[in-house]
Parts: C-alpha cells; structure tokens; sequence
C-alpha cells in the first residue's frame, strides 16, 4: 500500500467511478458532496498527493503547488481552468487536464434554455402562477421578445458554440460569430457568419459568451460594450463571470441600455439572495448548472480518472490542458 500513488479527489463522487482509481491507487476523499474543502485540508492533501482531481473551486495555485512535492497531475472536472495556474503547473512540469467535448451538448442545451428563458420571460411568468397572480389576460401580458428569425451573436465559436448555433438555426435564427481565429469550415457547413466583435454586438439580439476567459477576455463586456448593443438585446453568459465588468452589466440593465440577462456565472460564486443582479426582473440566474445533467457529470467524472490514470501510468493522458508536457513525462 505505502508504494502505491495517492490520490485527492475534492469533492464526494460516486464509488461506481472512483472505484477505478482504488484499484490503481491510495485515493482520498472530501466527503461531502456540497461543500467545498477547506483550503488547510486541500494544502495537507496536496502535499502528499501524485495527483489532485478538482473541481472549479479550488484555487490551485504557486502555494499549493510549493506544498505538492510528488504532485504529477491535476485533472479539473471542467472544460474551463482558469481556477489553475497553468503556466506555474508546466513550469514544475504538472500536467493539467480538463474535460472537454464530453460536455458540449448539454451546455449548449443549457446556453439555449437559458435564452429562450430570458427572451420569454419564463421565470416571470412561473413566479406569477406559483404567486396567485394570475388574474386574467391582456394582450401585453408577460409579453417578451421572439427568438425565432432573430439574431444570435456567438462571442466564442468553439464545440460547444457550434452546438449552439446547430440548435438556433432550427429556430430559423440568424447566426453571427465573433472567434479569435476565422472557422470558414464553420460558416461553410453551418451557414454562420463571421462578425467583427463590433458588427456583432450591434446587430445582435441575443449576445451569448461562451469565450474562455483569458487576459484578453476578462472585462470584455464593459458600459462600452453595452451601450452599443441594441436597447431590445439580450446578454446570455454561460462562460466565465468576470469576461462582463458586473457593475457595467448591472448599470445596463438598469438604465435599459439591454432589455435583459440570462446568467449562469458571476464574479463570485455562489452569490447571495441580495446580489444586485438578483434584484432586477430583467435577469434570469442560474447557479452555474451549464454542463449538469447526470449522463453528463459522469462522463466528465469518468475522464477525470482516465486523465489521473494515463499520467501516473506515463502515458498521453486524453485531454491535457499544457499539450506539450505530456511529451516530457
């Protein structure tokens, strides 16, 4: 037992899937399935584990990588990392996974949930009957904004925003993108066209992100930003909080520079009952469910091992997040 790698999971999974790792490893624990663990029990982990699997919560970062001497291999379960210093992690030759592609539609199916519910005042029109509000008909009654034959703008045209796209074209939507690098393999097979990020956000009716957030990224949406994006728009985040200015988002739906929002991240999270943001008709929150559905958070789990097992086995690991480091293992 002593020879075997040991293993941190940080959050309770299911033993169907980690049962997988105790048969290759040492495997520990958090036990609870809610909660975060706390950052001393994380540091004390850390600093025997080969390999840590995580979730969006943990900051693994330069302390904890000073701590994590025979630390081979993060596998975050998440397509996005940018609770990982990456660059730290391949300067100390760490390899770090996450879980694309296994996730793509069920978080285009939320992405499009999420529109449709914010552009059909959906959650409005829940609350009313759940409320005993409902008193009679009118022709303006929760009357909200089509989706059909509507412009869809795409700030980030990875798997998952062609999933997207694929569902809005059978809304007979008008589809715009904005990448940082030109897919014409997209635009030919899908019928997309590409934006400048300006062109995209005036012409739009539905601005969705689903770009990393990066440097380059965070901050994006800012009063600018806004106040150039028609007054009937829509703002669809299902990426990463920090990529809008969340004071400028909450100014824009106030003074009615957008007519709504329709969010599944925030800068913090989770928010509070008396965030700003949950304060507003205009918004639709979710408590970032984009890829949670259970087919699917098995499957992410499931990579998750494969990744941990491939690395402390010195093999290519499925999805490596610093590409090249594999090579050097």
């Amino acid at each position: 037992m002593a020879n075997k790698p040991y293993i941190y999971v940080t959050r309770k999974l299911p033993e169907s899937v980690i049962s997988r790792l105790n048969n290759f490893a040492e495997v520990g624990m958090w036990n609870r399935e809610e909660t975060p663990v706390p950052r001393n029990i994380l540091l004390n982990e850390a600093k025997k584990a080969d390999a840590l699997l995580t979730m969006l919560s943990e900051k693994v970062d330069t302390e904890l990588f000073e701590v994590s001497t025979n630390l081979k291999v993060v596998a975050n379960l998440a397509v996005g990392f940018d609770n990982i210093d990456v660059e730290e992690a391949t300067k100390r030759k760490i390899v770090v996974c996450n879980t694309p592609d296994v996730l793509t539609d069920t978080t285009a199916d939320l992405a499009f949930s999420l529109l449709l519910m914010t552009g059909r005042r959906l959650v409005e029109a829940v609350d009313v009957v759940r409320n005993g509000e409902w008193k009679s008909w009118s022709p303006y009654f929760l009357a909200g904004s089509d989706i059909h034959h509507k412009t869809l703008g795409i700030v980030g045209m990875g798997s998952i925003g062609e999933a997207v796209a694929k569902r809005a074209l059978g809304f007979d939507m008008q589809v715009l993108y904005h990448n940082r690098n030109r897919k014409p393999e997209t635009e030919t097979k899908l019928g997309v066209e590409y934006a400048s990020f300006n062109k995209l956000i005036e012409q739009s009716d539905y601005v969705l992100v689903l770009t990393p957030l990066t440097k380059e990224t965070k901050g994006m949406f800012t009063k600018d930003v806004f106040k150039k994006m028609k007054k009937s728009a829509f703002f669809i985040n299902v990426a990463r909080g920090p990529i809008a200015v969340e004071s400028d988002l909450i100014w824009a739906l106030k003074e009615g520079e957008i007519a709504g929002a329709g969010l599944d991240v925030f800068d913090q999270e989770p928010i509070s009952q008396d965030h700003p943001l949950l304060q507003l008709d205009n918004v639709v929150a979710l408590p970032h469910i984009g890829s949670a559905s259970v087919e699917t958070r098995t499957a992410m789990m499931k990579l998750c091992c494969d990744n941990i097992l491939a690395v402390l086995n010195n093999e290519k690991p499925k999805t490596p997040v610093n590409k090249d480091l594999f090579q050097k293992i």
